[in-house]
């Protein structure tokens, strides 16, 4: 097992996590999109452009998974007023299920201490990520038709956590 620990993304790895986003989205949401709807939002969401824009968003926290030598997962989020967003946590395919997603998470939500509640969408289809949040707290909302970005035509799941005890 690779250790990982987890800190603040910097600019200078906007190209690092660009690669991380397009390997994890051609893995997992090829099946459910086809290909050239994949490579289209990786150019336009995950390019280091769009990347380094959403790191200097204010009130967002930016976080990787990072080992030394490679990122294991990133995750990204923001708050407004007291509900956080869960924009993305992506996970390297070689590295599912040995605990990055967890950290990752659980540092999204020691990022926002005066936060009421976390919110996120994830594909319908998507059974280990809704697994994943299930089992992280999360409880199922609405069926949206645009994730991500208005006419994207990408369906999503909205979950919910309650952050207060």
């Amino acid at each position: 097992m690779t250790l990982f620990f987890v800190r603040t993304a910097t600019p200078g790895d906007a190209v690092a996590i660009g690669a991380l986003l397009a390997l994890t989205w051609r893995t997992t949401y090829t099946p459910f999109y086809g290909a050239d709807k994949v490579e289209a939002i990786i150019a336009d969401w995950h390019s280091p452009a769009a990347i380094t824009k959403r790191m200097a968003m204010p009130n967002g926290e930016y976080v990787v998974a990072d080992n030394g030598t490679l990122l294991g997962g990133m995750a990204f989020a923001s708050i407004t007023a007291k509900t956080v967003s869960l924009h993305q946590l992506y996970i390297r395919p070689e590295f599912h299920r040995q605990g990055i997603g967890a950290m990752l998470f659980a540092e999204i939500e020691s990022c926002f201490m005066d936060a009421n509640s976390l919110v996120l969408e994830v594909e319908p289809k998507h059974k280990n990520a809704i697994a994943f949040y299930e089992a992280h707290g999360c409880v199922r909302g609405e069926t949206i038709a645009n994730c991500g970005a208005s006419n994207s035509g990408i369906p999503a799941l909205k979950m919910t956590k309650s952050l207060k005890n």
